[in-house]
Formats: structure tokens, sequence, C-alpha cells
């Protein structure tokens, strides 16, 4: 297989999860680092350990739980992904969007993507959310893609349009769904970068300059997979700390969890907002 996955290998995970729940989801959600609880806000769920199913990376990272939920969320069918895996781990660009992939052939149309994410704008502060409008694909650009290999036609074109990889429709449900709540949502750019080192001061203000406005380490290559595909794509950013420009302060993990659980109310209102007016 040359570390490619095929069709086969994506139907083959589909029937997995086709076989444990007789859900049959048509909204995917991948949740952040320290935003896996989200996933108890489902219905009737079904637990799936990725381990479980054929072709799907572990989590070794602590805030990622490592199993899909199946059921119901606000009357929509969903497949929630509690945790992601990450190149940083180890894993192949292709082992990333194969959850990704498999979703699509259970039947997913829609994705709403997750993470915790720095603060490269000075405007911003722990606690607040970011909706993704675009995005800044470095490791993409040196060729790390979940796309790299053979083309399945079937799948996506082989060199697909990414002017629109987040969902204009989407993005205007979060807009109504926040201004409803009276949630701050602030809007901008997230930057995708290997890890698992947190950033220089040099790296943030290197990044601020090219117009990134939150820096991680994953969502892109996943969306880059959804978008390929066919699916339409929402982004969140938790901003989980401000951005380290002068070198002053010191960025941990367990800051990320902690603005967690400041952030995960409000993303779990926008999304069920979103889920609504689907």
């Amino acid at each position: 297989m040359g570390g490619y996955f095929t069709k086969e290998d994506y139907l083959r995970a589909a029937e997995v999860i086709g076989k444990r729940s007789t859900v049959r989801p048509k909204v995917g959600m991948i949740l952040g680092s320290g935003l896996g609880h989200l996933a108890q806000a489902v219905e009737a769920p079904v637990r799936i350990p990725y381990g479980d199913i054929p072709g799907w990376a572990t989590s070794t990272v602590e805030g990622h739980a490592g199993s899909l939920v199946v059921g119901t969320f606000e009357g929509k069918t969903v497949a929630v992904l509690q945790g992601r895996v990450h190149y940083y781990e180890g894993y192949s660009m292709a082992q990333i969007g194969m959850p990704i992939r498999t979703l699509q052939m259970a039947g997913v149309t829609a994705f709403i993507i997750t993470n915790a994410a720095g603060g490269v704008n000075p405007e911003f502060h722990p606690g607040e959310v970011m909706m993704i409008t675009d995005h800044l694909n470095l490791i993409g650009m040196a060729g790390l893609s979940p796309l790299r290999g053979p083309n399945d036609d079937s799948l996506g074109p082989r060199f697909p349009d990414m002017s629109r990889a987040y969902d204009r429709g989407l993005m205007e449900l979060a807009r109504n769904t926040a201004q409803a709540e009276a949630i701050l949502l602030r809007e901008g750019v997230y930057v995708c970068l290997a890890g698992p080192a947190f950033e220089t001061p040099a790296d943030l203000r290197f990044l601020r300059m090219a117009g990134a406005d939150a820096v991680g380490m994953s969502t892109v290559p996943e969306v880059v997979a959804a978008h390929h595909g066919g699916s339409r794509v929402l982004g969140f950013s938790g901003i989980s700390n401000k951005a380290n420009l002068d070198g002053t302060t010191v960025t941990t993990h367990e800051e990320v969890l902690a603005a967690g659980k400041e952030i995960a109310p409000k993303l779990e209102r926008l999304i069920r907002g979103v889920l609504r007016g689907l």
C-alpha cells in the first residue's frame, strides 16, 4: 500500500461503524484539546474506540480520549471524534486524513472541526472562540499533505481548489448563533505548524506578519481532506493562551486544557445553533 489508504480501506472502516451503530451520521465533529467532553451532549450515544476501527490511529495526547461517538445532537445524526491524532505523534498525513475519509464513506456531508490554539492576534484573549475564515497551511506548503500519493478521482479531484475551504453558509449560521447567544465570536486565519514544541517569540512575530490570527498543530490536514471529498467545513479555534511575542511568558499544555473548560460551553452553544440551522 506504500503508506497510503485506498477507497476500499475507507469503506472497510465505515462498515465497522455501520455495524456498531444504526445511526447514519450526516455531520462529523472533531473535538480538540480539552474539548472532548462536548461529546457528552450526544443523545443515545454509541462509543467506538479508535482502536476498533481498521486503519484508525489512536491518540497519545492528554485531553484526547480517542473514541468515536455516534448518535443524535440537536436532532441531527452526528459522528463525534473525541480527540484526534497529530503529525507530531509520529503518524503520517494519510493516517490523519483516514477518519475524515471514513466518515465521508459513512454518509457525513459536513464537518465541524475544533481545536485549541494560541492567540497570535494581540486583541485575542484566552477563553475566546475564533471562527476560522481561512488557513495558512505551512506544513502543507512544505509537502506534508493528506492528498499526497495516488489520487482516486471518485473521492475528489487531483488538484482541489482551496479558495473556499471553509463554507460560507455555515459561517453565516455561526455568526447568527453568536449574535443570538451574545457570544463574542472572533474571526481570523488559523496557521498549522507541525509541533510539538510551542513557538518561539520569533516564530510568532513571523506568523503575525504573515497574517495569522491563531496558531495550532492540527485541523488543516483534516480540512484539506474534507474539502477534497466535497464536504462542507466549519472551523473553530478555542483561544487557549496569548501568544508569547516578546518572550516574557511560558506556554504549557496544562494551560491549554484549563482554558478548554471556559471555551467548551461557548463552543457547545455555537455548535448547537449551527446544527439547528442546518
